[in-house]
């Protein structure tokens, strides 16, 4: 594990060093921009897709009816209480009621 931290750390810190010289190139800035909105989505979509352990995009999914729902109110309004809780509201009730 030791010999893991090591190797993570010296190339990272490599690339650090490399970039505080030179710079990051704009063409990979750009690219790291999605990177965050890649993961994000890889963990999201199977979640809502695949709640049951199979494909299922009926109205009995109610984590896909809630993250539908999120997904516009982040859309629309910019705001992260807000789509938390329109989510999260949503779950419970579904689930719940």
């Amino acid at each position: 594990m030791v010999n893991m931290v090591i190797v993570t750390y010296f190339t990272r810190f490599r690339a650090l060093a490399l970039f505080r010289l030179t710079g990051i190139p704009a063409g990979l800035h750009k690219w790291l921009k999605y990177v965050p909105l890649a993961i994000l989505t890889t963990l999201i979509v199977p979640t809502l897709l695949l709640s049951k352990g199979y494909l299922d995009i009926s109205l009995n999914n109610h984590y896909l009816i809630a993250g539908i729902a999120a997904a516009f109110v982040a859309y629309k309004s910019h705001n992260i209480l807000a789509t938390l809780g329109i989510g999260m509201s949503l779950i419970f009730l579904l689930n719940f009621l």
